[in-house]
């Protein structure tokens, strides 16, 4: 029993090692991004982040002794397609999980004001960091415009766990919709009101797609509060 107790403790210590590592990793980008501006910040987080990934994976890999090609876990790599879909699902829905509970922390031991103040500084700095990522995944340029604003729109997390889509309008043009939201799905069950996620969706939606190419311009059609037909929560009108 002692020596599962000693087993235990290691196992949580390793635990908490993640998360000092990730609030560190988070602290340097905030302070690069304060010493130095936003736009090296970005640009040093993916260079820090492709760098760090190949350290750390080759340490675990040597610890546990698996195998690496092409710089990613053979597990994953051997995992069926439907297995990798829910791990991608559940770690968005984690994902979510984290600014929810975010929010309640603060809205239980402050107030709603300060929640959503929270929130909305939150997203004006996580949009961009987001969209950045995408960007070098998908690999697109400063100048991709609307259709490179599309391709980024799928890889959000968001989009692993909601339900959204497109409407063309223009050559210049799109509208973009939240059919369904998780948080807001979760709410009508409850019998709640919408949560009014417009003040934060205006951060977060013109900061991601600025960050996707400077040019585009951010439209609110329609967000909780205001009032929306049953076909979508909220929609975003981009132009260019």
């Amino acid at each position: 029993m002692e020596n599962f107790d000693i087993k235990l403790e290691k196992a949580k210590l390793i635990l908490d090692f993640y998360h000092r590592t990730f609030i560190h990793y988070t602290l340097w980008y905030a302070e690069v991004k304060h010493q130095l501006g936003e736009k090296k910040a970005l640009e040093y987080l993916n260079e820090a982040y492709d760098k760090l990934n190949k350290i750390h994976l080759k340490r675990l890999s040597e610890v546990f002794g698996f195998e690496l090609k092409n710089g990613v876990p053979s597990n994953l790599l051997n995992a069926s397609e439907e297995k990798l879909d829910e791990m991608l699902k559940a770690t968005a829905v984690n994902w979510l999980a984290t600014d929810g509970v975010w929010f309640q922390t603060v809205e239980f031991n402050e107030d709603m004001f300060e929640a959503k103040r929270c929130n909305d500084s939150c997203w004006a700095w996580f949009s961009p960091v987001e969209a950045s990522r995408i960007k070098k995944i998908l690999n697109l340029g400063d100048n991709s415009g609307l259709e490179g604003l599309k391709k980024a729109l799928e890889y959000r997390m968001y989009s692993f766990i909601n339900k959204q889509s497109i409407v063309d309008e223009t050559e210049n043009s799109f509208v973009f919709q939240m059919n369904e939201c998780r948080v807001q799905n979760a709410r009508q069950r409850k019998g709640l009101d919408d949560y009014p996620c417009k003040s934060g969706g205006m951060v977060e939606f013109s900061r991601f797609a600025s960050e996707i190419d400077s040019r585009i311009k951010t439209e609110c059609i329609g967000c909780p509060p205001d009032k929306h037909p049953q076909e979508w929560f909220c929609s975003w009108k981009f132009t260019i």
